[in-house]
Order: structure tokens, then sequence, then C-alpha cells
């Protein structure tokens, strides 16, 4: 991980929201959202909130007498989830940061992170921290994506941007969101953080969108992918966003498209 793979600012949060949520996040975030709600839990933590998918889809779940905390890293992306979420008195929006929560033990029902451990320079530390917050019997769930050749347009992406900078080829989707993917490796640092066996299922599901330009804007500039793009030529930003959309529209065709996703949904009893 580089020191952008987790910087979320400037334009991201607008076209990550925009078009990266509908493309590949809403659907998880319903289904995990159901894996949290039926636990009934009284109060919910959530790290790594992003710009609130998952709050959105998981707050109208919870009971009228439910605490629920909302936090990220980005101020950035918390600013954009708290704008879109609208008053809810149950709800609290925090920074923090998911391997020091400033939160006393044993404090939450459930924590929840939606495709954010990726992200954690120190996962073994990121789990410990979620299961020191939690209760006795509470659950933390989360979720990963599954290796980059299961998740078609992020692969075609990556593939199509090696091409366009040849001698140092843009590796964040690789490196970072699909670079977490081993189950064995997930229920080994669970193991270490103090959880017993977790259950993981692997989900697959469909990313469909209006066209291969709107899939590459969705990668190439609503992700931090827009960083390694600018560090070796900003100027170039529409032009690798165009090769993109060209690679992805050779594969899909020219109207809608739709490719493979494909993540891992993780339970751990606390």
């Amino acid at each position: 991980m580089t020191a952008h793979d987790p910087l979320f600012a400037g334009a991201i949060p607008r076209f990550y929201d925009a078009l990266m949520v509908p493309l590949i996040f809403e659907a998880y975030a319903a289904h995990m959202a159901e894996l949290v709600a039926a636990a009934a839990p009284a109060a919910v933590l959530e790290t790594a909130a992003g710009s609130g998918v998952l709050t959105r889809a998981l707050a109208p779940r919870l009971g009228n007498d439910a605490r629920y905390v909302a936090t990220d890293l980005n101020p950035a992306m918390l600013e954009h989830a708290a704008r879109r979420q609208g008053p809810d008195a149950r709800l609290a929006w925090r920074q923090a940061d998911a391997l020091r929560l400033p939160f006393a033990d044993a404090s939450f029902d459930a924590v929840c992170c939606q495709f954010g451990a990726m992200f954690f320079p120190d996962r073994v530390a990121g789990f410990a921290e979620a299961r020191r917050v939690l209760r006795p019997g509470g659950r933390f769930v989360f979720n990963v994506w599954d290796r980059i050749e299961a998740n078609d347009f992020a692969d075609e992406v990556t593939g199509a941007l090696a091409e366009f900078f040849p001698r140092d080829p843009p590796r964040f989707l690789a490196r970072t969101p699909h670079g977490y993917h081993d189950p064995e490796q997930i229920r080994a640092d669970l193991r270490r953080a103090g959880f017993t066996e977790p259950t993981i299922e692997t989900r697959a599901g469909t990313s469909r969108a209006a066209s291969a330009r709107v899939v590459a804007i969705a990668y190439c500039q609503g992700t931090p992918l827009r960083h390694e793009i600018a560090a070796r030529d900003a100027g170039l930003l529409e032009s690798a966003t165009e090769h993109a959309a060209a690679a992805i529209a050779r594969r899909h065709g020219p109207g809608p498209v739709s490719g493979r996703i494909q993540a891992h949904v993780i339970v751990a009893a606390g």
C-alpha cells in the first residue's frame, strides 16, 4: 500500500458516490445491512464508512432506540456521507482511525466495515480494535473484494492503464482493493486478533453501467487510482480514462455494459 491508497479527497468523494457506489457497492451494502440488523443490535459502530452507502442501507433497519456511530479516517468522505444521510437522532458521525478507535471497551453490539479492511495498514490491529469495542456475544461483520481476476471492470481498467503507462503501470486496484482476498489469510488474521472461527461467504454479483465510459470515469476518477494517474502526468487523466473506456467497450460493447464482481463476506463472533 502507498500513502495515497487510503486518500479519498478532492473530487474523489463526488465521483465515488455518484458512480462507484451504484456500480459495485450498493448490492453488497444491502446484504450487509440485513446481516447486521438481523441480530437487532442496540449499539452499532461502522468503521471506514466512506460515502455512507452502508450507513444509508443499515440505519432504516435499526430500532428506534438504537445508537449508531459511523466513522471514517477521511473527513471529506465523512462530510459527504453526512450530507447525504439527512437528520437522524440515532446517528453520530465521527472521524476516527479504525486501528485506534476512540471508544471504550465493550461499547457496541456490532461492528461493521464495508470494503474497508483492505486499506488497514495493520489488519490484525484493526481487527483487534473491533473486538475490543465489541460486547460479549457481539459480531464483527465486514467484506473484502475477491481477487481482481474475478472482478471484470477492475481487471480491465488495470490492464488498460498498464498499456497506457507501460513503463510504470498504476497498480492501485490490484494492490489494495483486491489485494486482501485469501480466505485463509483473513481467518488467520482474525484468530490473531482474538476472534473465534469466522464464517466466510463468497458472493458473486453483476456490475452494470450505462456505458463503458461511466465505468472508466468511476474507476479512474472516483478512486485513489486518480492519484496514481496524476502522479505520472496530471494532464493525462482524461486520455487515460478514455483509453480504459475503449478497452471496456471492446470487450462489452458500445452500449450498456455488465461485468462480474465477487467479494468475501465475513462474520466473526466477539
